[in-house]
């Protein structure tokens, strides 16, 4: 049987950065190269990295208005159409962040059916490896306490920008665009035939946008094989490459790949984190009695014109707590009961500041934070939790392109970093999403996962 192809097979775009790592990450450890780029790269830039076969740009769409996408998006979906990938992928969080006014989903695909000509536009939310499944059309996600229908989620359903009111996939799309939406569910995943018929039912009925059902690898392969023998943009989350490697193994065109070891142990770390995830707030908890430092900064400082006095403060202790033996972690808030969340409400009022503006001000002093204590300690391991802070802290780091290192939990692997600036080049980096890993996560990453 034939493999796949040569050259790239697939290019895409990542609406926040942890998910885009995430992308890069299920196809790496596939044993197919990949390099995350946080801009459309240019020659000289590909030409680093020989030999790739899936590229992803990290945005920050998720966190943006309408404006802002229709600015930016164009230029990206455009660049991704020109490297010549068969298939163009919109990345999207596994939780379906977004609404009519941020991070709308339904715009997105707007844009791109503009650049890219696509008879259909397949949407595959779901991924089992993180707990993320779509029955009948409604989206359940994984939390320590089990799983959930999205809109009864303990995390989701009290998001401070896109709390989620619906897990309807269609029913949630359907208010960000009037591109008609259908749904591929469970019993059209029967098998490839079925699965086939049913779709073509769909698209000769007029529907533009098909949600795909996905609760297990079988499902997976099927929606693989309808995604890769079809549509040139598909919108989802890390599952569309979960669903294109288990359809590729299933046909026999790409060989099982080891898995990478353990880097072995930090000499010291720094982490940042924006989110406020009571999962992130149960690792900073676990964090705090295994020999880290926990550093609270209060996200109000950060939003006001000048926040040098707060960052200096922030830098200082980080450095103190190196000195001891002990890995720093600066956090803005443990979890969504945090005074500091009620805090930072009223600075945005007092400032005047909207939600938009304040997280790519927090994110970005974060970014400064990190960028200024590993210039002067020359620690090389670091993590960034948070899906939007991610992208805006990454972005004061000088790093242009990450590639995959070694697996922790699904989707929040440790990356290298590539950067011209020498104190950031080669720094082993992990990106992690507010609501992803158990409690100690942050110890496994300073352990070297693997």
């Amino acid at each position: 049987m034939a493999g796949l192809p040569d050259g790239l097979l697939l290019a895409a775009y990542g609406d926040d950065f942890t998910g885009s790592a995430a992308v890069m990450e299920v196809l790496a450890f596939a044993g197919l190269p990949t390099a995350l780029f946080l801009d459309l790269p240019d020659e000289a830039q590909l030409a680093r990295f020989p030999g790739l076969r899936a590229i992803v740009v990290a945005g920050t769409a998720r966190s943006h208005g309408i404006d802002w996408m229709n600015a930016h998006l164009p230029r990206i979906f455009d660049g991704l159409r020109q490297t010549g990938a068969p298939l163009l992928h919109y990345k999207i969080c596994s939780t379906l962040d977004s609404s009519p006014e941020t991070g709308s989903i339904g715009r997105a695909i707007e844009l791109a059916l503009q650049s890219c000509t696509s008879t259909w536009v397949p949407v595959l939310v779901a991924a089992p490896a993180i707990r993320r499944y779509q029955c009948f059309g409604h989206l359940f996600a994984g939390a320590p306490g089990g799983v959930f229908r999205l809109d009864r989620h303990p995390v989701m359903s009290r998001h401070p920008v896109t709390p989620m009111n619906e897990s309807d996939v269609a029913r949630h799309l359907s208010r960000q665009t009037a591109l008609p939406i259908g749904l591929l569910d469970l019993e059209a995943l029967q098998d490839g035939q079925t699965a086939r018929s049913q779709r073509d039912g769909l698209i000769a009925r007029g529907e533009r946008i098909i949600c795909l059902d996905t609760v297990s690898e079988d499902d997976l392969a099927l929606c693989g094989a309808l995604i890769w023998n079809g549509p040139a943009f598909c919108v989802g989350s890390q599952g569309v490459e979960y669903a294109l490697v288990a359809h590729w193994r299933k046909s026999g065109i790409l060989p099982p790949a080891d898995q990478p070891q353990g880097i072995g142990r930090a000499r010291g770390m720094v982490t940042v984190s924006g989110s406020v995830s009571p999962v992130t707030a149960a690792q900073i908890n676990w964090s705090l009695g295994h020999g880290f430092t926990g550093l609270p900064l209060d996200p109000g400082e950060l939003i006001v014109g000048d926040s040098h006095a707060a960052e200096a403060a922030a830098v200082a202790a980080c450095r103190a707590a190196l000195s001891e033996g002990r890995d720093p972690i600066i956090y803005t808030a443990c979890g969504p009961d945090d005074p500091a969340v009620g805090r930072l409400s009223q600075a945005r009022a007092r400032a005047g500041v909207d939600a938009e503006t304040a997280n790519i001000r927090i994110g970005a002093a974060l970014g400064r934070i990190l960028a200024q204590v590993l210039k002067e300690t020359g620690v090389r391991r670091a993590v960034i939790s948070g899906g939007d802070t991610s992208g805006h802290a990454s972005r004061q780091l000088g790093i242009f392109a990450l590639t995959a290192l070694v697996p922790t939990i699904p989707g929040a692997a440790i990356f290298r970093a590539w950067s011209e600036n020498p104190a950031f080049d080669g720094l082993e980096l992990a990106l992690k999403g507010g609501q992803m890993g158990g409690e100690d996560y942050f110890g496994r990453v300073r352990d070297g996962g693997g």
